[in-house]
């Protein structure tokens, strides 16, 4: 009898626990603890992630899963907006010269290219235009001979290759090359066809799909000439695609009818079935290396959408980030302080969200389940009063009306600490721990003047800090004393300037995607989570800062603002809770990947 080890080249391991890493698909061991052999299967699915900013349909796209850009499309009407994902969620960019929809799309995040379409007003019909972006500003390419939308794509900016599509006559086989800077025309395809899915590269690209007539042709392309492929196994159109031309996926579209979610995966030879799209949608768009790895976006379901959606072929099974619902409080509030992480926070004082809507002095902790009462409240009553630290080193200070009172709590029991040279409330919070902490900013009554003053918490006084550039009260506040940020805030108008703290002084970085004041924070200077606020009403927007760029992530369950937040928490393990009258807790966990292990049984 053949060996495993004779198979694979080495014995079966005992281990007393499962590997979370560095295992290949179909390696085996025999876990001593449950008496098991077990192993690591790939697993294949689609999975949620950020929707983009703006729901639109028949738009363009090229890039990769984690650093994709979607380009024009209708929303209605015709767009100019260009959006940039990174992975986890989408921020804006660039806008193109001229709107349209039906473009093709080609290239990377910061060297793509979108050739043809149909353009807007004036003068609405197919287009032979074709724009050049650099990763933030669109400038023009050279034209297309042939006006059309709803061509295919392969290729990048400077090597690039667009075919099919229609124009006034109906559907077109013409196929152009661009060299970065002209067009020339190359072999016909086989069968005319537009709207349908594409990849690839200039001398290897890939179509299939299409319309008229719904087909499930494939053609591939060789720099030259194009040649029948292996048929798709059901014929749709308005489908997108992603990878090369020997490992691709074709999702999503229209069967007429209806819409579907269907996947399919491209060997180079033929099509097999893969996990179907989370949504039926189609007219939307496909990034993407292989068939392993891929994201799909925008498109129309019933209506415009901007659902995002990831495929991931892995021995991984991956987790979508989210917002989860967590142990609801004793007390409603708004305006309070806190601090902490997700499983261990302290929220201090505030004012109750209900009537008699009165200044609250008490405490609650968190354990990451539940919310409990502390005994000993804090001093004194107080609403608007900001926080930071952790749960058994927490600061508490201001508040209104001109407070300059500071607080120390050790978990159980409060002190006494130096007092804010100038009394105020909502100054940002979040920023740093109780011995080297931060206050910027915030609002002082009668008169009412917005200060621009930053202050700095040794553990035993403030001492001046470097003034911020934008006069504000309740802004974002995130990082250290040495290394922060705080974004948003009122003056008294809403805001999304953006400013980062280096110890000394404060600059004026990327501004953040939408402006308000009160919204909830966790993270550092360079990766950040910001949640919540009320411009006008309060939101469940939640966005993130790479320490550059600011990108959306999944919207909170509740809207809220002046909510507690945490201080000590991350990007990617956050808390929000109360800041209205709901009691309700939510917990953001980000992205997760765990190895795909299954129990090997005997049938």
């Amino acid at each position: 009898m053949t060996t495993y080890r004779q198979i694979h080249g080495r014995s079966i391991q005992a281990v007393t626990t499962d590997p979370t890493e560095s295992v290949a698909e179909g390696q085996v061991w025999y876990n001593t603890s449950s008496d098991t052999f077990k192993s690591i299967l790939a697993s294949e699915a689609w999975v949620s992630s950020t929707p983009m900013l703006t729901a639109r349909s028949y738009i363009a796209g090229c890039g990769t899963q984690t650093s994709a850009l979607g380009i024009g499309g209708s929303t209605p009407p015709y767009s100019t907006l260009t959006e940039e994902y990174n992975g986890s969620g989408w921020a804006t960019g660039g806008a193109l010269n001229t709107a349209r929809y039906s473009m093709s799309g080609l290239g990377t995040q910061t060297a793509a290219l979108g050739a043809g379409g149909y353009d807007g007003p004036p003068s609405p019909g197919f287009t032979t235009l074709a724009e050049e972006y650099d990763g933030s500003s669109w400038t023009a390419g050279g034209a297309m001979s042939n006006d059309k939308a709803g061509a295919g794509g392969a290729g990048l900016q400077t090597a690039g290759v667009v075919f099919g599509g229609r124009d006034d006559t109906g559907a077109v086989a013409t196929t152009e090359e661009y060299n970065g800077s002209s067009w020339t025309a190359s072999g016909a395809m086989g069968t005319a066809r537009s709207v349908f899915g594409s990849c690839g590269t200039q001398t290897a690209g890939l179509a299939f799909g299409g319309q008229p007539g719904d087909t499930n042709a494939t053609e591939e392309y060789n720099g030259s000439s194009w040649t029948a492929g292996g048929n798709l196994g059901t014929a749709l159109y308005a489908n997108a695609g992603a990878g090369t031309q020997t490992s691709a996926l074709s999702f999503g579209g229209n069967h007429r009818p209806p819409i579907t979610a269907q996947t399919e995966g491209y060997d180079g030879s033929s099509w097999s079935a893969r996990p179907n799209l989370g949504t039926a949608v189609l007219q939307h768009a496909g990034a993407g290396a292989s068939n392993a790895a891929a994201v799909s976006f925008g498109g129309y379901t019933t209506t415009q959408t901007a659902a995002t959606e990831e495929f991931n072929s892995s021995v991984n099974i991956i987790t979508a980030a989210a917002w989860a619902s967590g142990g609801a409080m004793s007390t409603a509030r708004s305006g309070l302080a806190s601090a902490g992480t997700q499983t261990a926070n302290v929220f201090i004082g505030g004012q109750m969200s209900n009537s008699p809507y009165a200044p609250l002095n008490t405490v609650e902790l968190y354990n990451g389940t539940t919310w409990s009462n502390n005994p000993n409240n804090a001093p004194y009553s107080a609403s608007n009063n900001c926080g930071t630290g952790t749960q058994t080193a927490a600061l508490s200070w201001g508040g209104y009306p001109n407070i300059a009172t500071t607080l120390e709590f050790d978990g159980s029991s409060f002190s006494t600490g130096g007092s804010l040279s100038t009394g105020r409330e909502l100054t940002s919070s979040n920023i740093g721990v109780q011995t080297a902490a931060v206050a910027a900013g915030g609002y002082q009554r009668s008169p009412d003047v917005y200060p621009t003053q930053s202050e700095e918490y040794n553990g035993t006084a403030w001492t001046a800090g470097g003034a911020i550039n934008t006069p504000r009260y309740s802004a974002a506040g995130a990082g250290t004393e040495t290394a922060a940020v705080i974004s948003g805030g009122i003056q008294p108008g809403q805001l999304n300037a953006t400013e980062e703290y280096n110890g000394s002084s404060w600059t004026t970085v990327n501004a953040r995607p939408y402006s308000a004041g009160n919204a909830g924070t966790s993270g550092t200077q360079t990766d950040s989570l910001v949640y919540g606020g009320n411009p006008s009403g309060a939101l469940t927007t939640t966005v993130g800062y790479d320490g550059t760029n600011w990108s959306t992530r999944p919207s909170m369950s509740t809207a809220r603002a002046m909510m507690g937040s945490s201080a000590g928490g991350t990007s990617t393990a956050a808390l929000a809770s109360s800041g209205s009258s709901s009691t309700a807790t939510e917990e953001f966990t980000g992205q997760t990947e765990t190895l795909n292990v299954k129990t090997l049984t005997q049938s």
